[in-house]
């Protein structure tokens, strides 16, 4: 069966693709993180985490500092930028050949993690337009996302895209646009990861379309993030908390996988890179680990 091939991506000589999709694991250094096991107080507990996902199959640690969502305390860029430097700073130490990610809407934020990572992930559809242009000067990557135009840290209420795949033809708009606006800024499309960003400015079912039509994301010609890990569309879709939507997760992830997105942001590092070395094989883009059955 004919499926989409994915546009690499390529950080620091390390390339992602089809047969090698990333998983892109998380480390919040949040004390108000939706997913408690995700939270981490203090720098010695984050690298020791990485360096777990290291061993479970993750391909880059995204280091966060500041909750997505309204609840919980508002979080300055002085104090962002203690929560999340110290930890890119000991992860290149401890582990230099990790690829590393940076969660921030903030230019300041990432101008004062300069060196320290290899991809800033802007979740905020570009509310700082300085951001851009501090990946673009580090020659890192870059993630273009879509959250429907809202201010960093807005939850979505009376969302509404209109009927069937509408919201489908605004996510593409917006990232086609978002891409060639990181182009124009010299990223060239290996460093470029787009992202229609899940649950932000979206309802559940608006979150379910996208999975579903991941493949004309990826026709757009860059590489596809897709962030599903135990979000809120799969818990309402199962009616399920944080900690018992794995299954769900998973299932997402292998829809998505098989349209070909190429990385995938998860809590559940193992688990999310066996689905994702499964698909690849079923997809005819990674050879079994072994084929000795039946010789």
């Amino acid at each position: 069966m004919s499926q989409p091939t994915p546009a690499p991506l390529i950080l620091r000589g390390q390339r992602f693709d089809a047969a090698r999709p990333a998983v892109m694991g998380i480390v919040n250094r949040t004390p108000d993180s939706f997913y408690a096991p995700a939270r981490h107080g203090d720098v010695d507990s984050a690298v020791a985490r990485a360096a777990a996902m290291l061993d479970e199959g993750v391909s880059i640690v995204d280091v966060g500092g500041v909750r997505a969502g309204q609840e919980g305390d508002w979080v300055d860029e002085a104090t962002e930028i203690d929560r999340v430097r110290p930890v890119l700073a000991a992860l290149r130490e401890a582990l230099p050949n990790l690829l590393t990610s940076l969660d921030t809407w903030r230019a300041e934020v990432a101008d004062a993690c300069s060196g320290l990572v290899d991809l800033v992930n802007d979740t905020w559809q570009g509310a700082d337009p300085d951001l851009l242009g501090v990946a673009a000067r580090d020659g890192v990557g870059y993630v273009v996302s879509h959250t429907g135009g809202l201010p960093p840290r807005t939850d979505p209420v009376g969302v509404d895209y209109g009927p069937g795949d509408a919201v489908v033809d605004e996510v593409v708009r917006v990232l086609s646009k978002g891409a060639a606006r990181a182009e124009a800024a010299g990223l060239p499309q290996e460093h470029i990861l787009i992202d229609p960003t899940l649950d932000f400015g979206k309802t559940t079912l608006n979150s379910l379309t996208l999975v579903a039509q991941t493949s004309r994301v990826v026709d757009l010609g860059y590489p596809v993030l897709q962030a599903i890990s135990r979000k809120d569309f799969v818990g309402e879709t199962l009616d399920l908390p944080s900690d018992e939507r794995l299954e769900g997760t998973l299932a997402a992830t292998a829809i998505a996988a098989w349209q070909g997105a190429t990385v995938f942001r998860a809590h559940d590092v193992r688990a999310t890179r066996r689905v994702l070395d499964m698909v690849a094989s079923i997809r005819g883009d990674r050879p079994p680990a072994r084929s000795d059955r039946g010789r």
